[in-house]
């Protein structure tokens, strides 16, 4: 079982990530969506497209841009397709 922690928290939780270049990126359905706050960043990978980030708040402190997802990855991501991954801090237990 896949776990996502930050300050304490458990963000995401699951067995049934997806593994792609060393990041786990969880199923939409296992984030805890009460932690994630939109974000008007984005950024572009050649192969799987153009990411949307979630800024993640626990216990009054904010993590900036330290989840992200491919809303319409191009087809070679297809499997990641709204799936998150994490980063800046995010610790990911497998």
């Amino acid at each position: 079982m896949a776990k996502a922690i930050w300050n304490g928290v458990i963000l995401a939780e699951s067995n049934q990530t997806e593994l792609v270049e060393g990041n786990h990126y969880f199923p939409p359905d296992t984030i805890n969506r009460a932690y994630f706050q939109e974000s008007d960043h984005h950024t572009v990978c050649s192969w799987k497209g153009t990411a949307s980030y979630y800024n993640i708040a626990v216990n009054g402190q904010t993590n900036q841009n330290a989840a992200w997802y491919y809303p319409t990855p191009k087809p070679a991501a297809k499997n990641i397709a709204g799936y998150v991954a994490f980063w800046k801090g995010v610790q990911v237990e497998s």
